[in-house]
């Protein structure tokens, strides 16, 4: 017992990290998933909401467990000379024979660590036997290459031992976390495993991915084309954009206000009014903004109230967010909704 203790405390502040990490990068973190979990079943249950953000943890687990602590001052291995990969596959037997239990918990430990990743991409995500063993590979390999490469040249040297018998034995683990998927069976997305329509009464969840997805879209449409102009400027005469009796900042910040507001239009009034209601997210969640049939006039009416409403709650982060939420909860719609 004594062993496990002692194996466990070691990695104690690694849980910590992704623990305090966890509740700051889960919302951006697990939105993705969510989106493509809405774009595959046309709903999301809770259990899949929940897995969505226990993935998120478990990826921050990766990272805390594999990289953390990161070297600190000026001296000491990963910073004078140091810590040399491992390339002799299965060395870890040696390891057993002289170090005992310890060296059993340390193969152990990396063999259950990938275990959740091939039950994740077996069970929510369906991908079959060689895709998931795959998936566990790569995600091995991309972690001892940090290590190896000293977190991909942020440090002179490699502070962390690369070691093949970890990417053995990480992909195994994945291999039997896909197994215990299969027993189970994946997710299904409803009783005859089809696709439902896109919906007019989408949930409070769904919408916020739809908008999200919305903001990806309209931050491309907005950074591209003044990149497209800028950097060249820039490249070429060495100088910023600027535009007569401007400066380069206010020129920029000019530029950018415009492309986005032009953009919003085109994602949030433009494309759902050609579109039967659905903007680029909304597309892909497969939902509608408008719940209901309305003559041009009112259309017209409702798309300016929506856009209102968007607005407020870009501008007044995060306790318009609050208020909807309430108004959700008791109307079970946006206030633009109630429009005739």
């Amino acid at each position: 017992m004594d062993s496990v203790s002692n194996f466990l405390s070691a990695y104690s502040g690694n849980f910590k990290m992704a623990l305090l990490f966890w509740p700051v990068v889960s919302f951006l973190l697990t939105l993705p998933i969510l989106a493509y979990l809405y774009h595959r079943d046309g709903r999301l249950r809770l259990g899949s909401a929940v897995a969505a953000y226990l993935t998120v943890l478990y990826g921050l687990g990766i990272v805390c467990f594999t990289l953390y602590p990161l070297p600190s001052g000026d001296s000491g291995p990963g910073i004078t000379y140091g810590i040399q990969p491992q390339f002799v596959p299965f060395n870890s037997i040696g390891d057993i024979q002289k170090d005992g239990l310890r060296a059993v918990f340390q193969v152990a430990f990396n063999v259950v660590f990938f275990v959740p990743l091939g039950f994740i991409a077996g069970r929510f995500f369906r991908l079959r036997f060689v895709p998931a063993v795959l998936l566990g590979l790569g995600v091995s390999a991309l972690v001892e290459t940090a290590q190896i490469t000293g977190l991909f040249g942020a440090y002179p040297y490699a502070f962390r031992c690369c070691d093949v018998d970890d990417l053995i034995t990480n992909t195994l683990g994945a291999a039997i976390g896909w197994g215990f998927a299969r027993v189970l069976g994946p997710v299904k997305a409803g009783p005859d495993g089809g696709r439902p329509p896109i919906t007019k009464d989408p949930s409070f969840l769904q919408r916020c991915v739809a908008l999200w997805i919305d903001f990806l879209v309209m931050g491309a449409c907005t950074l591209i084309p003044f990149c497209a102009v800028a950097l060249p400027i820039e490249l070429t005469e060495g100088m910023r954009l600027q535009l007569p009796g401007m400066s380069a900042n206010a020129t920029t910040g000019l530029m950018l206000g415009i492309l986005f507001v032009a953009a919003a239009l085109v994602v949030e009034v433009v494309v759902p009014w050609l579109n039967g209601g659905s903007t680029p997210g909304g597309m892909y969640v497969r939902m509608t903004c408008e719940n209901c049939e309305r003559t041009p006039g009112h259309r017209a009416v409702f798309y300016i109230v929506r856009s209102a409403v968007l607005v407020v709650a870009w501008m007044w982060v995060p306790w318009a967010a609050l208020i909807l939420l309430v108004f959700y909860a008791v109307e079970r719609c946006m206030p633009y909704d109630l429009l005739p």
